[in-house]
């Protein structure tokens, strides 16, 4: 499968994509309403497309006992379809597991007209990198694939620049997500892909829930055959992004206004990477190893009205100690950020 001329463009381009959250009720069972729910709030946003399937929708959507992978997919494509969009609309899968696992979940996502898959590199820590290289290899030659460097402290793992660099030149790659919290490893995949021969090829997004701001706003510049190449991260596949959609999308515009018009007001979006950072502590909890990452982005759904609770598939799976107390502080502090006036009448 290629990828279609105007989801390319606007991949590179440059958009927001929210990683899909999974609404449950009270007793633990999917809420399609609210499922369905949550896709329109990011069409109504003005998001650029979604990612379903991924971390944020919780690797348990997997298990054979609960058996939600292909359902979310398939609720999510339906209300795009509904929706009737004169817009492209990009839909990313996310793709997890062995080779054949992920090519397994790469036949769901065409068979739901999905037009990438965010493969993860999870779970993978016996392998060799050659080993890895041949499995996106094996999912490319399926569908266009999202390519994802997930930070180790989530399931990730550490990649070579040489990794880095081979992944790049593999066709039907259009995107990277770089999430590897990590600046080391983020100028890894920046000058890896530079220096491939498909450096035109491929949009980069940040991941980078620490640096969201400054990732959208940096010039990467490397000398190559005596020429300077550019290279800039062009929007994010986020989880943070989930949540306060309609301020990202409104956030990601004026990124793209600065760098247009000589960097003007550079100064004020500096500010804002902070308190966005800020926000995402909160959300994302590193203080607890991420424990109640998923949990916290609910948590702020759910002041909105968009989920009826915070519940996840594991029981254990909530906020951490402290955690409420600092959602309720970024959410004093930066009244800006949030779209809850959006979400009362959209």
């Amino acid at each position: 499968m290629t990828l279609r001329a105007d989801i390319q463009a606007l991949l590179h381009a440059g958009t927001v994509i929210p990683a899909h959250p999974l609404a449950l009720d009270q007793n633990r069972q999917f809420d399609e309403k609210r499922q369905r729910g949550l896709t329109n709030y990011y069409i109504a946003s003005g998001a650029g497309g979604v990612a379903v399937g991924v971390h944020t929708t919780q690797f348990e959507i997997r298990d054979p006992k609960i058996n939600l992978y292909e359902t979310v997919l398939r609720v999510a494509a339906e209300e795009i379809a509904a929706a009737q969009l004169d817009r492209p609309f990009i839909k990313v899968a996310g793709l997890v597991g062995p080779t054949q696992q992920a090519l397994n979940e790469a036949n769901l996502a065409l068979k739901y007209g999905y037009d990438l898959g965010l493969l993860s590199m999870g779970g993978l820590q016996g392998w060799t990198e050659a080993a890895v290289l041949e499995r996106v290899r094996a999912v490319a030659e399926v569908i266009p694939v999202f390519g994802f460097y997930l930070q180790p402290s989530v399931g990730g793992r550490i990649f070579s620049y040489d990794f880095w660099h081979q992944f790049a030149e593999i066709p039907n790659i259009h995107a990277i997500k770089v999430a590897s919290f990590n600046r080391y490893q983020t100028l890894d995949v920046v000058r890896a892909v530079c220096h491939s021969s498909r450096r035109d090829e491929i949009a980069l997004y940040t991941g980078n829930d620490d640096n969201i701001v400054v990732d959208l706003l940096t010039a990467y510049r490397f000398q190559i055959d005596e020429k300077t190449v550019e290279k800039r991260f062009v929007g994010g596949l986020l989880g943070h992004w989930a949540v306060w959609t309609q301020k990202a999308v409104e956030l990601l515009a004026e990124i793209k206004t600065c760098l247009r018009n000589d960097n003007a007001g550079l100064a004020e979006l500096l500010t804002r990477n902070v308190e966005v950072t800020d926000s995402n502590a909160a959300f994302f909890d590193p203080s607890h190893g991420f424990h109640g990452c998923i949990a916290g982005l609910h948590e702020v759904l759910r002041r909105q009205g968009l989920l009826d609770g915070r519940w996840c598939l594991n029981p254990a799976e909530d906020l951490s100690p402290g955690q409420l107390e600092e959602i309720n502080r970024v959410y004093a502090a930066y009244p800006h950020l949030n779209d809850d006036a959006f979400v009362k009448h959209f």
